[in-house]
């Protein structure tokens, strides 16, 4: 049995080659899923050796939290939230959790698609995964996805007070919906102090706590760590 692994029989991690664009040997989560969640399982695949699992919208917090939970499963690690737009018009947003399971050395991509003539609204897995916490806010700021239950939705990328939309929409004008003149208006109205949250602007005020000398020493331009 391998260190750190909860499958006595698996084989030690190799780099696999030669891998088929489509098909393959599934992850056995994905059948796992279909015969626990019935109608919240829409469909699988196998692309370049990784498996996606499409659910319900609806299901996102009970498979997501049985995958964590449940011991034949053991996803302990949420590695990405993200979203994918197509250039179809008609062709719904996708959502996209990357999980991994560390004790039975496994990635699984779990997808939900959202229409986009309907709020694009999911449900927030940051009480199962902290590490959710900046990933959904990234997608929110980028896409407009709301995820609902999150504790602090707000823009991480671009400024609070941005209102042109969201960058990586596919409607979005590669100069921006603004002109220029406006853009450079609307960014030296920003008061700066606003864009932090108290707990940030306490991260800021604890320099005044260091010992003097330190302080002498960062305000002259001192790199740490090095």
């Amino acid at each position: 049995m391998l260190p750190g692994s909860a499958n006595p029989g698996a084989p030690a991690p190799a780099t696999p080659r030669n891998l088929p664009q489509r098909g393959g040997e599934p992850n056995p989560s994905a059948a796992a899923i279909a015969a626990k969640f019935g109608k919240s399982f829409v469909r699988s695949e196998v692309i370049w050796g990784d498996t996606n699992v499409y659910i319900q919208a609806s299901a996102v917090s009970e498979i997501i939290r049985w995958l964590h939970d449940d011991a034949t499963q053991q996803y302990d690690y949420l590695s990405d939230v993200t979203a994918v737009e197509f250039r179809d018009a008609e062709q719904p947003l996708e959502v996209v959790w990357h999980l991994r399971s560390l004790p039975f050395r496994r990635f699984l991509r779990v997808k939900v698609s959202l229409d986009k003539r309907a709020p694009l609204a999911v449900d927030s897995v940051w009480p199962i995964y902290k590490s959710a916490n900046w990933l959904e806010r990234e997608c929110f700021d980028m896409f407009g996805i709301t995820f609902t239950g999150h504790p602090d939705l707000r823009r991480i990328l671009m400024w609070e007070s941005y209102r042109e939309g969201y960058p990586l929409r596919k409607d979005f004008p590669l100069r921006g919906r603004f002109s220029r003149a406006e853009q450079l208006r609307q960014a030296l109205s920003i008061t700066t102090e606003g864009r932090y949250s108290m707990e940030e602007l306490s991260v800021a005020q604890a320099f005044e706590d260091l010992p003097e000398d330190m302080r002498r020493r960062l305000a002259g331009g001192e790199r740490t760590g090095e």
